[in-house]
């Protein structure tokens, strides 16, 4: 079990001072199994007015807005996160389960493709050649791999509104585009799968009390008898390194910070930085 403090902070600046900005975060951590959320907090600086509540895939959404003339905007999300290590995935669906209608029926969203998963040709070939013989859960480790060995992981190739298409012609991407190829690959193949965005701590050890720079981070969960999580950029297990933000179809449905601003500028400047320290 490991306590985390996080600190993601998102600064956006303007050559000229902005009238109104109107925004959604989606920077509040997931209680669930494995996953306690000891304390939370987002602070916008500056800030008029703004209100909470939970979006239709489940996830914390601050709403907020600046009514006052501003040439930087701020957005610090503090959160201690307490995280067990879970137990290795045990698959039990079969592929006679997931066929069933009603099943099918009920997960529907996750099994169709949104315009960032849908995958090409190719990708549907080698997801159907890598689950040959294979039970749901070995098949969608399978597919990972799979699409994982055929793209490089290079930062800055691609943007947030890249299709998995583009990724795989350009055969290089980021998190989010293994995370949205490997989803359109499972759909292919009858696998119900959705995405996850969160954070990964990248340290090696376990030294407490050091902040160490984090990353923004995004894996899935596919369902086999259940939902299990898999890494499709690091081809590892998820583990207390993880810490889980929002899940939906793809990176559209949990952006982390989205919105629109007014006034006579055209051109702004945006930083991110996200701290991880280890407490416990």
């Amino acid at each position: 079990m490991r306590r985390l403090t996080i600190v993601h902070t998102t600064t956006f600046g303007y050559d000229e001072p902005v009238v109104a900005s109107y925004n959604e975060a989606r920077m509040t951590p997931l209680t669930r199994t494995g996953q306690t959320v000891l304390s939370t907090r987002i602070d916008v600086r500056p800030c008029t007015w703004q209100w909470t509540y939970r979006d239709y895939w489940g996830t914390a959404v601050t709403a907020f807005e600046v009514l006052t003339p501003h040439r930087a905007l701020t957005v610090t999300a503090r959160h201690v996160v307490q995280v067990e290590e879970p137990p290795p995935p045990r698959p039990a669906g079969d592929w006679a389960e997931l066929r069933d209608p009603a099943l099918r029926d009920r997960l529907a969203e996750h099994l169709d493709d949104t315009a960032s998963t849908a995958p090409p040709g190719e990708v549907v070939e080698l997801a159907h050649r890598a689950v040959h013989r294979l039970g749901p859960g070995a098949a969608a480790v399978a597919v990972a791999e799979a699409v994982r060995e055929q793209v490089e992981y290079i930062p800055g190739t691609t943007t947030v509104h890249t299709p998995a298409a583009e990724a795989w012609a350009a055969r290089a991407g980021v998190c989010q585009d293994l995370t949205h190829l490997t989803l359109g690959a499972l759909h292919a193949v009858g696998i119900p799968a959705r995405y996850v965005s969160g954070y990964l701590d990248p340290r090696v050890d376990d030294a407490v009390g050091e902040p160490v720079v984090g990353e923004s981070h995004a894996w899935l969960e596919y369902w086999a008898g259940g939902w299990f999580p898999l890494d499709p950029t690091n081809l590892r297990p998820v583990s207390s390194r993880h810490v889980a933000l929002a899940r939906g179809r793809c990176y559209g449905d949990v952006a982390p910070l989205r919105g629109i601003f007014a006034g006579p500028t055209n051109t702004q400047e945006l930083a991110v930085t996200v701290a991880i320290t280890q407490e416990a």
